[in-house]
């Protein structure tokens, strides 16, 4: 099992780092992206005790594998809102159309 550790942080973190203006990556695309295929639940708890790389870095852009935004974070959807991501009638965002493609 992978460990919550600062190197697996800098991994998570190098991919969030690349995921462009006005897209969106998931979790499990992000676990896959450093060759973890099955710790997607590992990104999303790297990320919520990431405090130390919020600078710079666009956490917001990660969503699950449904589209669904972080509960409790208000200010994401604005964030993405303001790069044009796209969502449907459910809050969702929408990974047909704003999906990366790495």
């Amino acid at each position: 099992m992978a460990q919550l550790n600062e190197s697996f942080l800098d991994e998570v973190m190098a991919v969030v780092g690349e995921i462009p203006y006005g897209r969106v990556a998931t979790y499990g695309q992000i676990a896959r992206l450093i060759g973890r295929d099955k710790n997607s639940r590992l990104v999303g708890k790297a990320l919520q005790i990431s405090g130390l790389y919020l600078d710079g870095y666009p956490c917001y852009r990660v969503v699950n594998s449904a589209g669904r935004l972080v509960p409790g974070w208000e200010e994401q959807e604005w964030l993405l809102r303001q790069e044009d991501v796209l969502f449907k009638p459910n809050g969702n965002v929408n990974l047909k159309i704003c999906q990366w493609d790495e």
